[in-house]
């Protein structure tokens, strides 16, 4: 099932985009996993450690870490197809994550690495056949360290 966001009208704020979390993905926003910055090139999700997202070993709980993480790289895929003006789906056909350190405090997490999805979206248009493609997010603590990454297979499709 491919999921079609109408957003072409809607201006990408990081406002507009935490309510959205709050009205479609509730389960995130109680979570405490807020946009933060958006640009064509990059987005950053953030979300803080406490007692709603923890697991049993006093930090943060995997899940919770992958929703910050998928939400940094599905902004980015709603942007560009948004900017592409085509009736574009998207779906996330699988992930893969690596936990290097415990999540505690305010954790970060940035894509930035959009050639893929541009070429993807462009090959989608140009010969209406589904495109897939990797992005991936990494997750920083406070002092700049490095928790997670999380890289998520994306694929898109012309409706």
């Amino acid at each position: 099932m491919y999921i079609v966001f109408k957003t072409r009208s809607m201006k990408f704020t990081t406002t507009k985009l935490n309510r959205f979390l709050l009205f479609k993905l509730p389960s995130a926003f109680i979570c405490g996993v807020r946009v933060k910055e958006i640009t064509f090139e990059k987005c950053l999700v953030s979300v803080r450690h406490r007692w709603i997202n923890q697991n049993p070993f006093r930090s943060m709980y995997f899940a919770v870490q992958d929703m910050a993480a998928e939400l940094s790289t599905g902004v980015l895929v709603m942007l560009h197809i948004q900017q592409s003006g085509k009736n574009i789906a998207m779906l996330v056909a699988s992930s893969k994550s690596i936990f290097s350190k415990k999540a505690t405090g305010r954790i970060t997490f940035v894509c930035q690495n959009v050639n893929e999805l541009k070429t993807a979206i462009q090959k989608t248009i140009e010969t209406g056949e589904g495109q897939t493609f990797w992005l991936q997010s990494i997750g920083t603590n406070e002092k700049g360290e490095q928790v997670s990454e999380m890289q998520f297979e994306w694929t898109i499709k012309l409706k």
